[in-house]
């Protein structure tokens, strides 16, 4: 059987991943929370070339999640059937470090949830990946993924309701693919995926706060998740979310951890170089060149 080589800087992205993967324990943050996953029906070929392309777009993502809260990739291969779409959108008031630890939570999840299916997407609290074979970024899709709707107070708080309305109004009205809004003990919370341009966005959120409106009713908490955007609310911190990372001391943890993973890198990094310089000076089989 054929062993694949990596090379220093391929073998460092599967480490970004690898120790990424590694530091993130299972946890009970709400950016970790599960809220829904989809699967294609049509499933690849273990150890086919389709394969090989998801785990390296995966990694892709993964690695770019420490930057960016947002970002895009595709990968090609030798065959039309081959070529694979993927993304990720972080919620807009993550940090990087926890930007990068939600994707990476949500991509470790794929082996189990969507094994060898051509296409999936898992949504956590904190962030959205979703990949497929065929091309879905810049498309509107308001398709209802999942929905979730708090009970009904005993008898109906229209003071409550209405600052609830005038919420999910100044999130619908408001521009950018990320909003929040809050009027006392009401929160409220809208995010697009950021292949969406502002008229797509505006869009796909004027439906979903359309349906929160309608099918929760007087519920205490609501959320409305469509395939490309999602709107929530919740009053008297029956369902507290949005800036429920934003303290001092969960920001303080997940920066050192991404700080301890970055000095791992960076000592793998000095091993490989030194291995390769080594290998170089004596030629491989032990005898020095000069």
């Amino acid at each position: 059987m054929a062993t694949k080589n990596l090379g220093p800087s391929s073998f460092l992205t599967q480490l970004v991943c690898l120790f990424t993967l590694f530091f993130i324990s299972p946890s009970k943050s709400s950016i970790d929370s599960f809220i829904y996953a989809g699967c294609s029906q049509i499933k690849y070929i273990p150890n086919s070339p389709y394969e090989s392309n998801l785990n390296s777009l995966l990694t892709s993502l993964v690695n770019s999640a420490t930057y960016a809260a947002y970002n895009k990739f595709s990968v090609v291969g030798s065959s039309p059937n081959d070529i694979i779409y993927g993304l990720y959108q972080c919620r807009g008031d993550l940090s990087m470090p926890d930007c990068a630890m939600c994707v990476a939570r949500a991509v470790s999840q794929f082996g189990s949830l969507c094994s060898h299916n051509c296409g999936g997407a898992i949504q956590l609290d904190g962030c959205f990946v979703k990949y497929d074979n065929t091309s879905f970024v810049g498309q509107e899709d308001k398709t209802v993924v999942t929905k979730k709707c708090g009970p009904s107070p005993n008898g109906y708080d229209a003071e409550s309701m209405g600052r609830r309305d005038a919420v999910l109004g100044s999130l619908g009205a408001g521009g950018g693919l990320y909003r929040v809004g809050g009027a006392q003990d009401v929160q409220g919370l809208a995010q697009c995926v950021g292949d969406l341009n502002a008229g797509q966005c505006q869009d796909c959120l004027s439906e979903s706060i359309k349906r929160l409106r309608s099918e929760c009713g007087g519920g205490v908490y609501g959320d409305m998740f469509l395939a490309k955007c999602y709107a929530r609310y919740s009053t008297g911190g029956a369902h507290a979310y949005a800036s429920s990372r934003s303290d001092h001391d969960s920001h303080t943890e997940s920066e050192k951890t991404f700080a301890i993973i970055i000095g791992l890198l960076a000592g793998v990094a000095l091993i490989i170089i030194l291995a390769t310089f080594m290998r170089r000076a004596f030629g491989g089989n032990g005898e020095f060149l000069i």
